[in-house]
């Protein structure tokens, strides 16, 4: 894992003059962005109608995903954080509105009028502290909010990730679902090192009952739902959360809640990142009535 980007230095930071470009100028870089932002474009599920819409690229760099947009006849507003990847798109001259900005700080946009909004290989950045003052959860939070707001009602986000671990995956999407989304992962080829990829797909409100779950791809471009996956992690290549779903009524025996319980819920809060008290011997003992 040493080789990930964001684990070396902060995104303004690593994305330099000198890597900027590298970037830009590798054909295999160019030609797996084009890949990746055809899919997300294609799980954006936008209609088929010719009416080009208005569309969001977070973390869009040097507008290489854009051009998949502006061939496809769309629009769209890019936002970075790095100063040196929005000089090459400008010097590029792509066709979209180019924004400075870091996304943990919320997106300043007017409310309802983005039409959809993709990401490639950013959101994830999120979960590092790289300041003081940084702290995932409320970056996230503010990122989250921010673009529901500027989203328009039943519009979707497709954001492609590579979180670093179990816990990343479930912080991100805690908090777009606290957000008020509704979606959930699709894995792309889920049993291959390689080819493998997630990606993110959110909506904004509540899932249209005639809307279908999207489906990732497994082998030469076959499909494969949650229904034909497994229990195992790496084997599900569908997980579909909604924020309105109905709350189960927790069982509560006449002894009160036990430390198979206290431990679980200390487990849940640590995958949302919050600080929690080591597990101890004295964890959920009850305590005298004086002493």
């Amino acid at each position: 894992m040493a080789n990930r980007p964001e684990l070396i230095a902060p995104p303004e930071i690593f994305y330099d003059d000198t890597e900027a470009r590298k970037y830009t100028s590798s054909s295999r870089i160019i030609d797996i962005q084009a890949k990746l932002s055809e899919r997300a474009l294609e799980l954006l599920a936008l209609p088929g109608d010719g009416v080009p819409r208005l569309l969001l690229d977070i973390g869009c760099g040097s507008g290489l995903s854009g051009e998949t947009l502006s061939e496809n006849g769309h629009q769209w507003i890019g936002l970075d954080i790095s100063q040196s990847m929005l000089n090459i798109a400008l010097e590029r001259e792509v066709e979209g509105d180019l924004l400075l900005g870091d996304m943990g700080q919320g997106l300043g946009l007017r409310p309802g009028v983005v039409d959809g909004a993709i990401s490639i290989s950013a959101v994830q950045w999120l979960c590092n502290a790289d300041k003081a003052s940084h702290e995932p959860r409320l970056r996230l939070k503010a990122f989250f909010g921010s673009l529901y707001r500027c989203l328009a009602r039943g519009a979707r986000a497709v954001f492609q990730i590579y979180p670093e671990s179990v816990a990343q995956r479930e912080l991100i999407l805690g908090a777009a679902m606290r957000a008020g989304f509704a979606g959930g992962v699709v894995v792309d080829y889920p049993h291959s090192s390689k080819s493998r990829k997630e990606f993110l797909i959110l909506t904004c409100g509540p899932p249209s009952i005639s809307s279908e779950a999207p489906k990732g791809k497994v082998g030469d471009m076959e499909s494969c739902s949650d229904d034909e996956s497994s229990g195992d992690e790496e084997n599900r290549t569908v997980c579909i959360s909604d924020r309105h779903r109905p709350r189960k009524k927790q069982k509560i025996t006449k002894k009160g809640k036990g430390r198979e319980w206290v431990l679980k819920k200390k487990e849940q809060m640590r995958r949302k990142g919050c600080a929690v008290p080591p597990d101890t011997k004295y964890t959920a003992r009850k305590r005298k009535a004086r002493f």
